[in-house]
């Protein structure tokens, strides 16, 4: 999925309308890769993202607020002193190549006009925001290259700027009928025609080039060897002809109705399962910034959830240890049936006897039996050994019991844990989930010199189509807060049946009571925020608050009800996204 050539001239054009002419107000750098300008102009405040990830290289306006480090990095102050203050003069990219220029018209130290380009090279793993002087010569770049890093091309201070080593495939615009039948006819051997384009031709991403061979034979693994040459000739130089003419559109491919990729044309692949977006920079932020809070999150959480892990799989070892022991002890009424068998042939044991051959008198048929003794006890120890193990397992399974009740509500927890963890949507949601582990003794306190106090998250809210307010937890001890503490008795709480999820409360006290259509919403919410999002008729009990209580010893989050009723529905990603509402009280 990264940028394509073709998609970045039509990215390109996006930005050369809204971006010439504006001025450079601010520039951040909230990443090491990653440059964000603000931009000033008749459309207000612009901010355009420069990306130059390797693995999500790309450039466009973005409605994401991305945190920007107190300290800015060198790169961060040189673009600020060499750019801040000027206007974007041209947008212009190099023809089929992922490389974005960006011209400047700014005054140097002594007030005279200069220009100065930002070079955006978008090229997966060499991808660089490189910035230059009016005589082309690199001011500084987001990764320097030296000679022993490649030998073809450096990029450093003080040296020209050349253009990227062209690609050693070929311009398709530039490759017509009878090019592209004299390149069928050298194909030797079996060959998939998606392949054959990747391989041979520039600016056709893996996407587009099995599109191409879904067009022609209806099929994206078709084999080279089965096409009419003649045909297929025919079909990719129209196709190639209006490569680059347009119109452009932003297409997000689905699968499964989870994002895969990206293109600038209608994509019939995958059976239609794509959407439209009104603009190119809409599309990448919307395919982008969620991927990446989620891996920004996964990262800052993967100690927390590691911890936790290890713990969860200590409890469920554990407890399948103590279930084999409790096991064990379900047959210790045998134990003290041998030891009255012992004790009834004391008579007839000698001290040393390694085994006794009685009556079994507890056998209806009255069956002879060996019982094993033990040699260095006495005829009256061995009998009382019989009756010790018997009382050590009747013992044995009380404890057992308590503590295996202890290790299920433990394993339920930390369960929960991992739960929350995976639906972290922010920083500050990490870090209440690790101030509950502190207090539950699961992590070692932080210094307290080094903890920053922060306000904690409020519970997320949402509005049904019938205009009541539903509240969702994040979190364990929110959930204890919302349920316990802030609803109102009279207000109803729902939660997935027998599957760990957020606490959901409609707020309904002084009120009617809520129609079907707030009910189903809430329930689709408890079921999206919960372990069950990827099922389907998913039971969510609902009663009301009142009936909601805290079991004694119970840990964050858990609680016992009654007097509920089951609802079944589908988690919808879609609904929950149109219901939330967000800061400002709009949804």
């Amino acid at each position: 999925m990264p940028l394509d050539a073709v998609f970045l001239s039509a990215l390109a054009a996006e930005l050369r309308g809204r971006a010439v002419g504006c001025r450079v107000d601010r520039i951040h750098q909230p990443a090491r890769d990653e440059v964000v300008l603000q931009l000033r102009g008749r459309e207000g405040t612009l901010r355009l993202l420069l990306c130059a990830n390797p693995g999500r290289a790309r450039a466009h306006f973005t409605a994401e607020p991305y945190e920007n480090p107190a300290q800015p990095p060198m790169f961060c102050m040189l673009l600020r002193k060499h750019l801040v203050g000027g206007r974007v003069a041209e947008v212009v990219q190099k023809p089929l190549e992922r490389v974005l220029e960006l011209s400047f018209d700014c005054t140097d130290e002594l007030g005279e006009p200069v220009r100065r380009r930002l070079v955006a090279e978008l090229m997966g793993r060499n991808s660089n925001l490189i910035l230059c002087g009016g005589d082309g010569r690199i001011l500084d770049c987001l990764r320097r290259v030296d000679f022993e890093m490649s030998e073809k091309r450096q990029v450093l201070p003080g040296l020209f700027y050349q253009d990227p080593p062209a690609q050693p495939r070929l311009d398709p615009t530039k490759t017509d009928r009878a090019a592209l039948r004299d390149l069928l006819d050298r194909v030797e051997g079996p060959k998939r025609l998606d392949g054959w384009l990747l391989d041979t031709f520039a600016a056709l991403p893996p996407l587009i080039c099995r599109e191409l061979s879904y067009g022609f034979s209806g099929d994206t693994e078709a084999d080279l060897a089965a096409c009419g040459r003649d045909a297929l000739a025919d079909y990719l130089a129209d196709a190639f002809s209006r490569l680059t003419a347009g119109p452009f559109e932003p297409v997000l491919v689905l699968v499964n109705g989870a994002p895969r990729d990206f293109t600038y044309r209608p994509i019939a692949q995958y059976g239609g399962e794509t959407r439209v977006y009104p603009s190119f920079s809409a599309l990448l932020d919307a395919f982008y910034s969620q991927r990446e809070r989620s891996e920004q999150l996964r990262q800052k959480g993967q100690a927390i959830h590691r911890t936790v892990g290890n713990l969860r799989d200590r409890t469920a070892r554990k407890l399948e240890n103590q279930r084999r022991e409790l096991a064990a002890t379900r047959d210790r009424e045998r134990l003290r049936q041998l030891g009255d068998i012992v004790t009834a042939n004391l008579h007839a044991i000698r001290r040393g006897q390694p085994r006794l051959t009685a009556v079994d008198f507890y056998d209806p048929e009255m069956a002879e039996i060996d019982i094993p003794l033990s040699p260095q006890l006495s005829p009256q120890q061995n009998a009382a050994r019989f009756y010790k193990d018997y009382a050590k397992a009747k013992h044995a399974e009380k404890v057992l019991t308590d503590l295996i009740a202890k290790g299920e509500q433990e394993l339920e927890y930390l369960n929960s844990i991992l739960d929350e963890l995976s639906r972290a949507e922010s920083e500050k949601d990490l870090t209440e989930i690790r101030a509950e582990l502190t207090e539950g003794g699961y992590l070692r306190a932080a210094d307290r010199k080094k903890v920053q106090k922060t306000m904690p998250a409020r519970p997320m809210e949402f509005r049904s189509d019938e205009g009541y307010a539903i509240y969702v937890g994040r979190n364990n001890r929110q959930n204890d807060q919302l349920t316990l503490k802030t609803a109102n008795r009279y207000d109803l709480w729902l939660h997935t049946q027998k599957i760990h999820g957020s606490h959901v409360i409609i707020a309904c006290a002084g009120r009617e009571a809520p129609g079907e259509i707030t009910v189903t919403q809430a329930a689709m919410l408890a079921a999206w925020y919960s372990q069950a999002r990827e099922g389907q008729n998913v039971p969510v009990d609902m009663t009301a608050v009142r009936n909601v209580r805290k079991p004694a010893g119970g840990k964050p989050g858990m609680v016992i009800y009654d007097h509920y009723n089951t609802v079944y529905v589908t988690p919808d990603a879609d609904l929950c996204q149109r219901l939330r509402v967000r800061e400002g009280g709009r949804p």
